[in-house]
């Protein structure tokens, strides 16, 4: 059973994001082989996509390490998601289907919700849910790359606080899905700007000491991709 290479790549990812691979540490084919059960092969192909997206970079006489992005990467990743997240609410003003429109709206029902009961965990994820979705709705897969790709890397370089208001948060989520139902892409537009640079405020940089332990590694245990969708 070979597993796929994007298996591999979402699991070094989501390590390096959460903080499993410090920045600037050493990655080893034969490490992270190890680590998730795979072959070199995946792990190799893995490896420079994280390079092309960003989280990785090849050093001379070194090899693949954590990248160790500046604080004005960072600042420009902010930017950026001013820009793209509204675009994406007007195309999925223009293109969603009635599926994107049902599962934005019981988003929003759940958000509400568990805003009222102060359930913040759960806004966490129905946020990420909620961004997810409307991307997809955008009818652009380059979009929704780009914007899935954005969200991972704030996630990483960003500590996101709750807002200090979550009912009033998830008013404007639901005013956003109002507008793309009506296929409103100026208003939908706007009021996803207006909401993303609100939420600007909540985003603390993250400030990490270079590890001083030796290069490869990790804070937890090994564990394996998970191989289900793998099978043949």
């Amino acid at each position: 059973m070979r597993i796929p290479a994007h298996s591999v790549c979402t699991a070094i990812r989501d390590d390096i994001v959460t903080g499993v691979f410090e920045r600037g540490s050493r990655l080893t084919e034969e490490q992270l082989a190890r680590r998730y059960g795979v072959s070199r092969v995946p792990v190799r192909e893995a490896l420079r996509t994280l390079e092309s997206e960003g989280f990785v970079t090849t050093r001379r006489h070194v090899g693949a390490c954590v990248a160790e992005p500046t604080e004005q990467e960072a600042a420009d990743l902010l930017e950026m998601r001013t820009l793209l997240e509204p675009l994406g609410a007007a195309r999925a003003a223009q293109r969603r289907t009635d599926a994107h429109l049902k599962v934005l709206r019981g988003l929003v029902r759940l958000g509400q919700e568990r805003a009222r009961r102060g359930q913040g965990e759960d806004l966490r994820s129905l946020g990420g849910w909620f961004d997810e979705t409307l991307a997809q709705a955008s009818g652009s897969p380059a979009l929704t790359a780009l914007l899935t790709q954005l969200r991972h890397k704030i996630a990483w370089m960003y500590a996101v606080e709750q807002p200090a208001q979550p009912v009033e948060a998830w008013a404007e989520h639901g005013a956003i899905v109002d507008a793309v139902a009506r296929g409103d892409a100026e208003r939908a537009r706007a009021l996803t700007a207006l909401h993303v640079e609100r939420s600007l405020t909540a985003h603390r940089l993250r400030r990490q000491e270079r590890p001083e332990r030796p290069a490869g590694r990790v804070r937890t245990s090994q564990h394996r991709v998970n191989t289900a969708s793998a099978r043949n």
